[in-house]
């Protein structure tokens, strides 16, 4: 079992999932593009990208605050193209799919991108109160926005 996060922040799928045996990287989307972008540079690419499509499960946290530059969207659709019917791929987002094509940028590796990301996806939408609550109880949270 390789983990490349603390166990206790992957979400209860990728927990589950390591019990289970299977393979799988936690990663949140920013840090990902940033430490491809480096490694594009010192030629580590080659062993990162080979090591995000080998797992069984990829977990993308925190997908959609900002949109995605050229280097990115290409990064991404070789990634997904490349664990296509190979890996799951576990996606988190306070952005609702349908946004997810401007996030991408370009119509045409949007809709590559997005073709293979949501065509046998499974989607949960969750609704409620959000989790990371401050421990005041005197704070006032707006529940119905989410975090």
């Amino acid at each position: 079992m390789r983990i490349s996060s603390e166990e206790q922040d992957l979400p209860g799928l990728g927990q589950r999932a390591c019990r289970d045996n299977r393979t799988v990287i936690y990663q949140r989307l920013p840090r990902l593009f940033a430490d491809l972008e480096l490694a594009h540079g010192d030629g580590r690419f080659p062993r990162l990208f080979r090591s995000l499509v080998k797992a069984d499960l990829l977990i993308l946290d925190d997908w959609g605050p900002d949109r995605l530059t050229a280097g990115q969207r290409r990064d991404l659709m070789e990634i997904v193209e490349d664990r296509h019917d190979r890996g799951s791929i576990l996606i988190t987002s306070q952005l609702p799919v349908a946004a997810w094509h401007d996030v991408i940028g370009e119509p045409t590796f949007a809709d590559a991108i997005l073709d293979r990301l949501v065509h046998n996806a499974h989607r949960l939408e969750l609704d409620g109160p959000s989790l990371r609550r401050s421990s005041d109880p005197t704070e006032i949270v707006d529940e119905g926005h989410g975090a």
